[in-house]
């Protein structure tokens, strides 16, 4: 699996300058005015884990194919969007497709660019766009209570469990609540993802600032962290201006040092990685041999038999038991055959919980 994420703001905070520099093209046109965006762009990138470029040191490995990061750039979207003003109501369908929010926010002062509400306050910005995700939410809930009340007045068990569970989101709601914040038990989770509720989707916040204020921040984003923090949520700082000159730039040396001179280590891509892993819970584990070295994505909490149907569903299916070495034993050892000499090679089973890092040989019979 890959992490899907969708970049959402309002108009004018930088979100497709912000897509063209993290895919590396101009797939989405960015323009200083509101809705250049028509259509959702999506961009698929390599996820960059510098144990994939070891192993397949190691393993004399023919092609490296890293786990991808998907982003959809979604057009603006305005206050009174759940009621259609803007473009509203398509930009809040294609939300609901995605794993996780990525919400750009203007923390930059420049008097070119202008702001849809005359002024720059991130805080207010995302108070916007968050309660138009509620109120859709609402919406949404009043239209299957009308059917799921049907269905458990018609003694259908689980209609009416679903309906419990959408008056108490409802109630969640309509106190100025997300839905991600609403308290469900384990056997709800099932029943709970049903809902497709936009504001239950994870938020990384993405403050944007000028050049200048990339290492080091500013008074806007200390709110925003401060306000993320409070709110279940992750937040970076990145500058969308450094991050098209970093994707201008042809070789990894020269993106090094471009980004040395500014006082940062990494690209804003692998900040954002790494705080959207943590935000979905999400772990890599590979796969490797003289033809490829992989890499592939999956929940935490999931056990072998899931990893591997991961790789394909057959795996799954006929899976017999996983030949699992640790990421540190394997570079350790320098490959397999030196781990298996060694002890570290296990054999796991339906029940093994997958860790970070592990390097997996599955056995399956279909």
């Amino acid at each position: 699996m890959g992490f899907n994420c969708g970049i959402v703001g309002l108009p004018n905070v930088g979100k497709s300058t912000l897509f063209n520099a993290l895919t590396a093209t101009a797939a989405a046109e960015a323009a200083n005015y509101p809705f250049c965006t028509i259509e959702p762009n999506v961009g698929r990138v390599g996820v960059p884990d510098p144990r994939l470029d070891k192993l397949a040191q190691i393993a004399a490995s023919q092609k490296i194919i890293p786990t991808q990061l998907e982003f959809v750039d979604i057009a603006g979207l305005v206050r009174g969007a759940s009621k259609g003003e803007g473009l509203g109501n398509q930009f809040l369908g294609h939300i609901r497709g995605v794993d996780a929010v990525i919400h750009v926010l203007r923390c930059f002062e420049n008097d070119d660019i202008t702001h849809v509400d005359g002024s720059v306050d991130p805080i207010r910005d995302l108070t916007t766009i968050e309660t138009e995700l509620m109120l859709a939410d609402l919406e949404s809930l009043d239209r299957r209570m009308l059917a799921a009340s049907k269905k458990a007045k018609g003694g259908d068990a689980e209609a009416k469990g679903l309906l419990d569970l959408m008056e108490r989101a409802k109630s969640h709601l309509e106190q100025g609540k997300p839905a991600k914040t609403m308290a469900i038990s384990k056997e709800e989770i099932d029943l709970y993802q049903q809902l497709q509720l936009l504001s239950a989707k994870p938020m990384l916040y993405v403050c944007n600032v000028s050049e200048a204020e990339a290492a080091t921040g500013n008074d806007l984003t200390r709110k925003v962290f401060e306000y993320a923090k409070s709110h279940d949520a992750r937040a970076v700082v990145i500058s969308a201006a450094i991050e098209s000159e970093v994707a201008a730039l042809e070789s990894a040396q020269d993106q090094q040092e471009f980004l040395q001179s500014l006082g940062l280590e990494e690209t804003g891509l692998k900040r954002v990685i790494h705080e959207g892993y943590g935000l979905l819970n999400l772990l890599t584990f590979f796969t490797v041999g003289p033809k490829e070295a992989r890499a592939w994505t999956i929940y935490q909490g999931a056990k072998a038999p899931q990893a591997a149907g991961a790789i394909h569903t057959d795996f799954e299916r006929g899976f017999i038991c996983a030949e699992t070495i640790p990421y540190e034993d394997y570079v350790a050892c320098q490959g397999e055959v030196g781990a298996k000499a060694a002890g570290k090679l296990r054999l796991e089973g339906r029940d093994y919980l997958v860790k970070d890092g592990d390097v997996f040989h599955f056995r399956f019979n279909v």
